[in-house]
């Protein structure tokens, strides 16, 4: 009799510590294999890393990755490298809620077949990705992931061995490199482009001077209007037909703003090797790839 209630003292004793270190959030000091309702949140690590980069190019690459249908740094099976099919969504009760600061983006992947680097994962689940944006100050901002994959007969949660986590990342930062460096190929074409427009005044007053001095108006207004047509056919492009898509980042998997139609005008603000970033006529910018775009007629 003393032994059996010294046995179930320990036990209570053993429930009670695992439920401090759940309230607590500490899931690596826990079995790897931890049976939860379906509805419980599920608290993990995950990975932090500081960029040197503005908040607002940061968002933009997680918006990239967000979008690009892919849960990096795990797979099915090994004749599939790329694990593909994820959606965007607003919220997953597979984390606990974030109450700190910045903004929180969720991946999710259905269906998935006991993806690698999840810890003992077994059967068909979903894996959940959630990014976390946090502005450190106007230069540096501090993302957070998180990755978890839960089993959808046995509720059994598998927290990544942090692979997921780091390839992630590692593609948010390619991301921002490639913003970051659009962004000085943009600065560099504002000059561009102010340079010309100094160029365009310039003739615009030569016209004058010469229309005053030698009374040949019609003659400096054709010149002044091939000067005109000049940086219009440089600076202006119409989409080939049947149409094109408007991308929010110079790559083909970034989100899509806009449809555009084939012969819609656009103004050339930054030029890359393969992406232009435009202008609508309504204002709204974005990226097109250079072989979709043709001259002005």
């Amino acid at each position: 009799m003393k032994t059996q209630k010294q046995s179930a003292h320990k036990n209570h004793i053993c429930r009670c510590c695992v439920a401090v270190f759940l309230a607590l959030g500490f899931a690596g000091c826990l079995p790897s294999r931890l049976v939860v309702a379906r509805d419980h949140p599920v608290a993990t690590a995950g990975l932090v890393r500081e960029f040197s980069a503005s908040p607002e190019y940061v968002r933009q690459g997680v918006q990239t990755v967000l979008h690009d249908q892919i849960i990096h740094g795990t797979l099915v099976y090994d004749k599939q490298p790329i694990l593909r099919g994820a959606e965007v969504v607003d919220s997953s009760p597979l984390f606990e809620p974030w109450t700190g600061p910045g903004q929180v983006y969720y991946k999710i992947l259905n269906n998935a077949i006991a993806p690698r680097h999840f810890v003992e994962s077994a059967d068909q689940g979903t894996i959940a990705v959630r990014y976390i944006v946090i502005p450190v100050n106007g230069e540096r901002t501090r993302v957070q992931i998180n990755a978890v994959y839960v089993e959808s007969a046995h509720h059994v949660v598998h927290l990544s061995d942090g692979n997921v986590e780091k390839m992630e990342m590692k593609e948010i930062k390619e991301r921002i490199d490639e913003i970051e460096e659009a962004a000085v190929t943009a600065a560099e074409e504002r000059r561009r482009k102010t340079s010309a427009e100094i160029v365009h005044q310039t003739y615009v007053r030569q016209k004058e001077d010469e229309t005053t001095r030698l009374g040949t108006a019609e003659a400096s207004e054709k010149q002044l209007q091939q000067q005109v047509d000049s940086l219009r056919h440089e600076l202006e492009r119409v989409v080939k037909k049947p149409g094109a898509e408007l991308k929010a980042a110079p790559f083909a998997s970034a989100a899509s703003l806009k449809s555009l139609a084939g012969g819609a005008e656009l103004v050339i603000l930054i030029v890359t090797p393969h992406w232009l970033g435009v202008e609508t006529t309504e204002g709204q910018r974005g990226w097109i790839q250079v072989e979709q775009l043709e001259q002005v007629p």
